[in-house]
C-alpha cells in the first residue's frame, strides 16, 4: 500500500524506534486481519531481513494476560446450560426454550464483565425494577406464572456465579470473563515483562477493561498508544467519529504529560464522493459490479487498494454473481452467518423431511419435504433422482412411505441413500448422518470456479456446527430428543460465522465493516447506506433497560452509533475515490431512509470534497410489454401439414382464437403444461373424474334404449365408479380427507344430480311417456376430412364426443362441461367474424362435433349442446341460431354450410405462412 495509510507510519515508527529490540516488542492491533497487512509493510519498508515483533489482536493479548483460553458461542452455550440445570431446583426448562433467553444473558454476562461492574449489583438492581413493576399485584393475584417470572430475576446472580465459577474451573471463559480475569492478573503480568515494550495501534472505542489495562500498562512505562485520529472529528465537540478519542485525550492521566499521538488531516484531502441511490439489493449488487467493473478498465488501477465494504451481510451473495468477469483473485472477510447460506437451508430441509416422517406412522414423507430435498442445488446435480421427481409428480403422491420411496429412487446412489436412510430415536446417529451428508455434498464440488469454494466454506461452517453437536450429545445425551434437535440446532447455527479462505494481499478486498478496521484503500465501495444498517439502529438484544445502562456506564445505542461512525468515516479518511450505495425503497425487509451519515457528509461538507449524488432507475420501456409474434417458418409450415393429417380437434382450434401463442407452443412445439403434484384436486382433473366416471357408468347401456331400471343401477354403482375414476386419475393422490375428500364428494354430488334429472326426463308425467333416449357412443372419437378450395390442403378435423344420444327421435351430440355455461354461451346471433370472437369458443367447438358426425347421419335431425354441472337446472343447452323472428336449434345443411365457411376462414389463418403466431394480450 502506498506511505499515506495508517499501516506504513506504523511500520515506519516501529522500524525507527523499536529496531533495537523487535523481539521484545508487542504490536497490539484491534483485529487479526491487520497482522498480514502490517507484516507485509514492515517487509516493504525493511532495507535488510529482521526478526518481526510479536503482533497480536487486543482479544489475543488480553486472553495472553489472563492465561485463560476463549470459549466457543456453542460450546458456552451448552455448559451454561449444565449450570441452569444445576442452580434451578424446580421445573427446569428444555434446552431449546432456555436457549432462547440463554443467548441475550450471555450477552449481559459478557458487558458486566467487559466494563467491570459487580454483578451482585447490577443483576440484583434487575430483580428489584422488576419487583417494584409488580409491586400492586395482591398476594391471591399471584399466578404460578408470574411466580416462576420473578424468581427467574433472583436466580439471576446465582446464576452468574456458578457459570463463572465453573468455567474459571476449567481454566475456559467468554470474552467479558477473561477481561475481568486479566484485570485481576494486570500487576503479576506487568511484573514478568518488565523488558517488553507494547506498542497498541489504530484504536478506537475500548471498554472499562481494555482502558484499564492499557492505562496500568502506560503509567508502568511498558506501553505506547498510537491512536488513528483525523483532526476534522477529533475538533469538532459534536461529531460520533470522535467521541472516544476526545473521552480518552481529555480523561487518561498519561495526557497530563504526554502528547495524544497520532492525529492527521487526512479527511479534509481531495477526494471524490459518488452517493448512488437504486432500488432492492439486486440493483446495489448490480451498481458495484459496474463500478467495479468502470475501476478495472482505468488506467494503473489495483484491486488491492480497492475495497468493497458490505453494510449488510446479505448483499454477499448477489455481489459475487454481480463480479465482473476480470476479478481473478478475490478475499472476503466479513462476518458472515451461518444461517444464510445454502449448504443450512439444505440441512434445515433435511432436518424437516424426516422429523415430520418420525411423527408419522409407518415412517411416511411428505412429498413437498422429499421436492425441497431433492430438488435442492446442492443434490439435484449428484443424486440422479429426476425420475423419482417426475413419479412424484406424475401419480400425485402427497405422501409417500419410506418403503416406496427407497423402490422407486435410484438404486446404486450413494447420496440418495444418506438422504433416506430412516432415522431412528437417536441422537448421535441423526447427527451422524447429516454430518456424512455434507461430507457426500462437499465430495462434489471442485475448486476450480469461486461459486463453487465459497459453498465449499458454507459447508464447513455447518459441518462444525454439527460436529460440535454430537460432542456435546455424546457428553450430553439428556439433552434433547430426536423431534426437539432440529429446534436445538437452529439455536446453535445462530451463533456460527461463515469463514472464507483469500490471499488477503492481493485482490479485490470484500469485507464488512468492522473488518475494515486499522485498514486504508484509494477506492471504497460502501453498500446498504441506510438507517439501520449505517449505523446499525437502537435494537438490542439485552435485559438491561436503556436508562440502567447509562446510569452504570455501560454502552447503549449511542455509543454503538459512535462506533459505526468512527468505522464508516476511518472508511473515508484516506480514500480518494468513495461510492456510497443506499436503497431508493423505504418499504420492504432491506429498505430504510437514506443513512445519516450521508446527509452528515452534504451538510458539513468540506472544501475539497467534490460529492455528487446519482438515483439509478431501471430501464422502463415506452411499453411494459410487447406482444410476441412468430413468423412461420419452413419447419413451423412442415408441423401445420402433419396436424392437418392426424387431425386437428376442436379444442386446438378454440385455442388458437383464445391465444395463438398458446397454440404455437402446445400443438407446433409439443411443450406441454409442467407435471406438478396436485395437492389438492385441480379442477381440469374434476372434470376428466366426472368425464370417466359417467363413461363407466353408462357405458353397459350403449345400442340400447334406457329405462328408468338402468338409471337406478346408475345409482347402486355411483360411489364405486367415481372412486375407481380417482384412483386411476388421481393416482396415488390423498382422497380421504381435506379439501379433496371434499372433492370427491363434490364429483359424486355432481353425477347424483346429473342422474337424477335424467331419471325425471325418463319417467312420465301426467299421462305423457317419459323421454324416450338410445345411447349410441361415449366418449369415442370421430374424424372428418374438410376439403375446400381455399385451403392449401385437405384438414382432417378430429376429437374426442363426450356423448351421443338419439332423443325423441333425434340426433343429441352433448359435451359435458363442469364449469357454468348459460343459454347465451350457445347461442349465435350472425356469422360473420365467428371465429375472431373468444366467446364464441364453446359455439365452434359443439358444431365441430356435429360437423365430424354429420357422415354418420341418416335421416334424422341433428341437435348439439352443452350440459353444464353447474347449470344442470336449466338442462341440456342446445346450440341456437337466432334469426330476427325465429331460432334455428337443428343443425341443418344451410347451418352447416354456414359453418363451414367459418371453419375455412379459421383454417386458412392458421396454414397462411404469411400470417406469423401473433399474441392476444
Amino acid at each position: 500500500m502506498a506511505q499515506h495509510t495508517f499501516l506504513a507510519r506504523l511500520a515506519s515508527v516501529i522500524l525507527a524506534d523499536y529496531s533495537g529490540n523487535l523481539t521484545e516488542t508487542t504490536i497490539i492491533l484491534p483485529n487479526k486481519r491487520a497482522k498480514v497487512f502490517l507484516i507485509n509493510e514492515l517487509k516493504l519498508q525493511s532495507e535488510h531481513i529482521i526478526f518481526a515483533p510479536d503482533i497480536i489482536s487486543i482479544e489475543d493479548f488480553i486472553q495472553d494476560i489472563a492465561a485463560i483460553r476463549a470459549v466457543d458461542p456453542i460450546e458456552l452455550l451448552f455448559h451454561f446450560y449444565d449450570v441452569y440445570l444445576s442452580v434451578t431446583e424446580k421445573d427446569p426448562q428444555p434446552f431449546e426454550l432456555f436457549a432462547n433467553w440463554a443467548k441475550t444473558l450471555l450477552q449481559d454476562f459478557n458487558e458486566i464483565d467487559r466494563y467491570l461492574l459487580d454483578p451482585q449489583h447490577v443483576l440484583s438492581y434487575l430483580k428489584d425494577i422488576e419487583d417494584i413493576r409488580r409491586w400492586g399485584v395482591e398476594p391471591e393475584n399471584k399466578t404460578a406464572l408470574l411466580e416462576n417470572y420473578v424468581g427467574f430475576w433472583k436466580l439471576l446472580p446465582a446464576y452468574y456465579d456458578a457459570l463463572y465459577q465453573h468455567l474459571l474451573g476449567k481454566g475456559m471463559g467468554y470474552q467479558g470473563l477473561i477481561y475481568r480475569e486479566a484485570v485481576n492478573n494486570l500487576s503479576h503480568f506487568s511484573a514478568t515483562a518488565e523488558h517488553k515494550k507494547f506498542v497498541f495501534a489504530g484504536f478506537n472505542a475500548l471498554n472499562a477493561a481494555e482502558e484499564h489495562i492499557v492505562q496500568h500498562l502506560l503509567a508502568a512505562g511498558l506501553a505506547k498508544v498510537y491512536w488513528d485520529a483525523d483532526r476534522a472529528f477529533l475538533d469538532d465537540t459534536y461529531h460520533d467519529a470522535g467521541l472516544f478519542l476526545r473521552r480518552f485525550r481529555a480523561q487518561w492521566r498519561h495526557y497530563k504529560s504526554h502528547p495524544f499521538e497520532w492525529i492527521w488531516d487526512d479527511f479534509s484531502t481531495e477526494k471524490q464522493i459518488r452517493v448512488i441511490g437504486t432500488p432492492k439489493t439486486v440493483g446495489q449488487a448490480k451498481i458495484a459490479g459496474k463500478l467495479l467493473e468502470d475501476i478495472m478498465a482505468a488506467p494503473e488501477s489495483q484491486w488491492d487498494k480497492t475495497a468493497l465494504v458490505l453494510g449488510e451481510e446479505n448483499l454477499l451473495i448477489p455481489v459475487l454473481h454481480a463480479l465482473p468477469a476480470s476479478t481473478t483473485s478475490l478475499n472476503i472477510t466479513m462476518g458472515y452467518s451461518a444461517k444464510n447460506n445454502p449448504a443450512q437451508i439444505l440441512v434445515s430441509k433435511f432436518f424437516k423431511m424426516h422429523t415430520s416422517a418420525l411423527q408419522r406412522s409407518a415412517y411416511v414423507f411428505y412429498y413437498k419435504d422429499v421436492l425441497d430435498v431433492l430438488t435442492h442445488p446442492l443434490i439435484e446435480p449428484y443424486a440422479g433422482t429426476q425420475h423419482l421427481v417426475d413419479t412424484i409428480n406424475n401419480n400425485n403422491y402427497t405422501f409417500i412411505t419410506h418403503t416406496r420411496l427407497l423402490e422407486l429412487g435410484p438404486k446404486n446412489s450413494a447420496l440418495f441413500t444418506l438422504l433416506f436412510s430412516q432415522w431412528q430415536q437417536d441422537n448421535i446417529a441423526v447427527l451422524d448422518s447429516v454430518s456424512a451428508l455434507l461430507q457426500a455434498i462437499k465430495s462434489n464440488l471442485s475448486n476450480e470456479n469461486r461459486e463453487e469454494k465459497i459453498t465449499k466454506a458454507f459447508i464447513y461452517a455447518v459441518f462444525k456446527v454439527v460436529n460440535k453437536l454430537i460432542s456435546h450429545y455424546t457428553t450430553h445425551p439428556a439433552i434433547g430428543k430426536v423431534n426437539t434437535l432440529y429446534a436445538i440446532y437452529k439455536q446453535v447455527i445462530d451463533l456460527a460465522e461463515v469463514s472464507f479462505e483469500g490471499e488477503p494481499l492481493t485482490g479485490l478486498q470484500i469485507m464488512g465493516v468492522l473488518e475494515s478496521r486499522v485498514l486504508d484503500f484509494d477506492t471504497v465501495i460502501v453498500t446498504s447506506m441506510n438507517e439501520g444498517n449505517f449505523p446499525a439502529g437502537k435494537s438490542q438484544q439485552s435485559f438491561i433497560p436503556y436508562d440502567v445502562k447509562r446510569e452504570l456506564g455501560l454502552p447503549t445505542f449511542k455509543e454503538k452509533d459512535a462506533i459505526y461512525t468512527y468505522h464508516f468515516y476511518h472508511l473515508l479518511q484516506r480514500a480518494k475515490n468513495i461510492y456510497l450505495l443506499y436503497n431508493t425503497e423505504s418499504e420492504g425487509l432491506d429498505a430504510g431512509e437514506k443513512s445519516r451519515f450521508i446527509t452528515q457528509l452534504e451538510v458539513e461538507k468540506q472544501p475539497r470534497h467534490l460529492l455528487t449524488q446519482e438515483i439509478y432507475s431501471p430501464f422502463l420501456p415506452e411499453k411494459a410489454y410487447e406482444p410476441l409474434v412468430i413468423p412461420k417458418s419452413e419447419k413451423v409450415m412442415a408441423r401445420l401439414r402433419e396436424i392437418c393429417e392426424k387431425g386437428f380437434s376442436p379444442s386446438a382450434l378454440t385455442m388458437y382464437i383464445r391465444n395463438p401463442i398458446d397454440f404455437y407452443y402446445k400443438k407446433i412445439l409439443r411443450i406441454s403444461d409442467v407435471e406438478e403434484v396436485e395437492e389438492n384436486i385441480a379442477l381440469n382433473t374434476l372434470g376428466t373424474i366426472i368425464h370417466e366416471a359417467l363413461r363407466v357408468l353408462y357405458e353397459p347401456f350403449i345400442g340400447k334404449f334406457l329405462s328408468e331400471r338402468d338409471i337406478e343401477i346408475c345409482f347402486k354403482n355411483l360411489d364405486q365408479a367415481v372412486l375407481e375414476q380417482f384412483k386411476l386419475v388421481y393416482k396415488e393422490g390423498e382422497i380421504r380427507k381435506g379439501r379433496n375428500l371434499l372433492a370427491f364428494e363434490v364429483a359424486k354430488r355432481n353425477i347424483f344430480n346429473f342422474l337424477t334429472a335424467e331419471l325425471e326426463l325418463l319417467k312420465p308425467k301426467n299421462g305423457v311417456e317419459g323421454d324416450s333416449v338410445k345411447i349410441i357412443a361415449l366418449e369415442q372419437n370421430y374424424s372428418r376430412l374438410l376439403e375446400h378450395p381455399d385451403l392449401p390442403h385437405p384438414v382432417l378435423i378430429a376429437g374426442n364426443v363426450d356423448r351421443i344420444e338419439l332423443r325423441n327421435g333425434k340426433i343429441r351430440i352433448v359435451d359435458y362441461k363442469t364449469g357454468k355455461v348459460e343459454a347465451r354461451d350457445v347461442t349465435l346471433k350472425q356469422w360473420e367474424n365467428l371465429t375472431q370472437d373468444i366467446k364464441s369458443d364453446k359455439i365452434i367447438q359443439v358444431l365441430a362435433y356435429a360437423f365430424m358426425y354429420a357422415p354418420e347421419v341418416r335421416t334424422e335431425e341433428t341437435e348439439v349442446g352443452i350440459i353444464s354441472f353447474k347449470n344442470l337446472k336449466s338442462g341440456f343447452l342446445p346450440f341456437n341460431f337466432k334469426q330476427e323472428k325465429s331460432v334455428v336449434s337443428v343443425v341443418n345443411e344451410a347451418l352447416a354450410e354456414k359453418y363451414i365457411d367459418q371453419l375455412v376462414l379459421l383454417l386458412k389463418e392458421i396454414l397462411d405462412p404469411e400470417i406469423p403466431f401473433a399474441e392476444k394480450l
